[in-house]
């Protein structure tokens, strides 16, 4: 990553953190912010040695959303440009081999919320705020909030919040489902960090192939879903960590992964 890349990323031996770091305009979304995104989850994906990614904001803000300014005076076909760049993005994040905590510390509005979204799941500072107020603009959410919004809180709460663009505090975005935990400010990344090492300690082949089953069997009929299940299972025993796990527990000692 460059020096002055939008995007901060670092790594901690199994983890790696990534920050948004474009402070001073709220990390909101540009085309540029999309592209050094792009690049962390590249070089996420080529090393073996991360199990979990923690995804966070710099300043008070996670993304508040994308960069108006940048998008008011485009023309359709620039906008589904701009649309189609921030779905691939958000799609490689999403499809990474190991689990993404969202660690979300302040507003996560528009983009910003639907980047959580791509995140396997969300951590929140009392201080966050979320929603889709894209209609407020004239516009609809573009990065994927009318699906993958539904999925997490169900049709009916996300129908309400894109309908109205209503911005819902960390309390209410745990009372529907769309956050897992809230914390307080100074907490937060402390909590995410416990929960990625508690990730980081098991088997990260197992992880991942759970991680994989779980993507491609949300939405398909349940005996489709359990025919992935069926298939993973059987492929979690063509790797050592099968025998290691297994061997450790029966010997009620601590099991040694390799990396995945």
């Amino acid at each position: 990553m460059r020096d002055d890349a939008f995007v901060r990323l670092t790594h901690e031996g199994p983890l790696s953190l990534v920050t948004m770091n474009r402070p001073d305009k709220l990390n909101a979304l540009s085309q540029e912010v999309l592209a050094d995104l792009k690049e962390a989850v590249t070089e996420i994906k080529g090393r073996r040695e991360t199990r979990v990614v923690i995804l966070t904001g710099e300043g008070k803000a996670f993304v508040a959303g994308a960069d108006i300014a940048g998008m008011r005076d485009l023309d359709p076909i620039a906008a589904r440009s701009f649309s189609a760049f921030g779905h691939q993005v958000f799609a490689s994040l999403e499809q990474l081999p190991c689990p993404v905590i969202a660690a979300v510390n302040g507003f996560a509005l528009g983009g910003g919320c639907e980047l959580a979204l791509a995140c396997d799941f969300i951590y929140a500072s009392e201080r966050a705020k979320f929603g889709q107020p894209e209609v407020g603009l004239g516009v609809t959410p573009g990065f994927g909030g009318t699906q993958r919004l539904g999925r997490r809180v169900g049709v009916g709460v996300a129908r309400e919040l894109v309908y109205t663009g209503k911005i819902i505090d960390a309390a209410e975005a745990l009372r529907v489902g769309l956050v897992n935990a809230v914390f307080a400010p100074e907490a937060l990344m402390d909590e995410a960090r416990k929960t990625a090492a508690l990730i980081a300690s098991q088997g990260p082949v197992a992880v991942a192939l759970c991680k994989e089953v779980m993507n491609q069997g949300e939405g398909r009929p349940l005996p489709d879903g359990n025919a992935l299940e069926v298939d993973a299972f059987g492929r979690a025993f063509e790797s050592p960590q099968q025998r290691e796990g297994m061997s450790a527990f029966l010997e009620k000692s601590k099991a040694t992964f390799g990396d995945r």
